[in-house]
């Protein structure tokens, strides 16, 4: 519950910013969703001795425990593009994040390996749906003024994920067994599903009817016919694949060839995470201030030098390391902010729901893609240390460099929400 009470004290502040109360408890609602169902994928990478150790499986069947997660929403946000804006939004979001609290549970209660890998399956499903739902509901319910604001608010509850999520799945995994987890964020989410349901306004369908077969498929076409829908899902595909290029081997660079201590790794992501999530709202704010498309560039430019360093570092102390690695950490989520924002204002509104879940789907599918072709790139040496990392890092630095040219290809639609 102190963890809770943490999440929550802290959220609501980062939605402080917003105009009214109604809107401050929607922003704060939707943030809770979203560290939910972060925190659900990131517990499972500091799980990963205990369940090697519980479930009696090797490397290989835990990756696909992790990866598996991804696949499934990638998979689930392309189905979802073409029927989720022929439903409200209020019912859609209770309905699919009940789902995921179910398979979140699902999780906990899994006596082995096959039935954890089928409730992270659907887990992955719902969530997938969840991330682009939210975004969806931003852009139909928050002015245009505020909404890099508030989108801040909402993508600062992953830092928040990782401040808690990391220490917090170790503790109580050590303390009480691998399951205690997922059901702690079961309760959690369970918590903020009620908020959901209180807070979260009714938004009906942008496309009424049955919904059938041929509005379907009409939709998708619509959505991937607009050039300017295809620029914005490349410009975020481009700058997931330029993150995951480099982001899936941090620790073992910094374990094996930077010097830093297994106990110290926690240390890594814990400062990220808070330096991330406070820096999150601030640009969210100089967006909505002085353009979405110049913030965008001026961070992904300074973005730039920790990459490269990450990518380059020799050995260090401590002290230089958690430097480094914080700059990493915050520069690179912290220049998602007003990308997704752009990324909003680009779908028309009709199709905003259809758009964005394929959005959310091309990232997944970049960020499994970008991971494979860093280990392609990236070789264990006859010392465990690694080589080709510095590659990794000039190629996320080359597709950084695309995607500050793509923003400014991007035209936003401005126009106020639905009374």
């Amino acid at each position: 519950m102190n963890q809770t009470d943490i999440a929550a004290n802290t959220l609501a502040g980062h939605a402080a910013g917003a105009a009214g109360r109604p809107e401050r408890l929607l922003v704060l609602t939707l943030a809770g969703i979203q560290f939910s169902h972060i925190l659900d994928f990131m517990v499972m990478m500091p799980l990963g001795p205990a369940l090697i150790e519980a479930l009696a499986i090797d490397t290989r069947q835990f990756a696909l425990l992790v990866s598996i997660y991804t696949l499934a929403a990638a998979a689930s946000g392309l189905v979802a593009a073409a029927f989720v804006d022929l439903f409200g939004r209020r019912g859609l979001l209770l309905t699919l994040f009940a789902l995921f609290i179910l398979a979140t549970l699902g999780c906990a209660l899994a006596p082995d390996y096959a039935t954890l890998l089928l409730s992270r399956t659907l887990a992955g499903a719902f969530g997938g749906v969840l991330a682009a739902l939210l975004q969806t509901i931003i852009g139909d319910a928050i002015p245009f003024e505020r909404r890099a604001r508030a989108s801040g608010a909402v993508m600062s509850a992953t830092s928040l994920a990782a401040v808690l999520g990391v220490p917090g799945a170790l503790t109580l995994a050590a303390a009480f067994g691998w399951q205690w987890p997922f059901a702690a964020i079961a309760t959690v989410a369970a918590l903020f599903w009620g908020l959901a349901a209180r807070h979260v306004p009714r938004l009906p369908p942008h496309r009424a009817g049955p919904g059938s077969r041929t509005q379907v498929v009409a939709g998708m076409s619509a959505v991937l016919r607009d050039r300017n829908h295809r620029l914005a899902l490349l410009f975020m595909a481009l700058g997931a694949f330029s993150t995951f290029t480099v982001m899936p081997y941090l620790t073992l660079y910094l374990t094996r060839n930077v010097g830093l201590a297994a106990e110290d790794v926690p240390l890594v992501y814990v400062l990220g995470g808070v330096a991330g999530f406070l820096v999150a709202r601030w640009i969210g704010g100089l967006a909505d201030r002085w353009g979405k498309v110049p913030v965008y560039r001026a961070v992904a430019l300074f973005s730039v030098a920790p990459i490269l360093l990450q990518t380059h570092l020799p050995p260090l102390a401590l002290g230089w390391i958690l430097l480094c690695s914080t700059l990493f950490l915050t520069l690179g989520p912290g220049r998602a902010v007003p990308a997704m924002a752009i990324t909003i204002s680009a779908a028309q509104p009709p199709l905003r729901g259809s758009f964005l879940s394929l959005c959310s789907s091309s990232q997944q599918l970049a960020c499994g893609i970008a991971a494979y072709v860093g280990g392609r790139l990236i070789v264990e040496g006859p010392d465990g240390a690694l080589d080709g990392y510095g590659a990794a890092g000039w190629l996320a630095v080359a597709l950084t460099g695309a995607t500050m040219l793509l923003a400014g290809r991007i035209r936003a639609h401005v126009r106020p929400p639905a009374a």
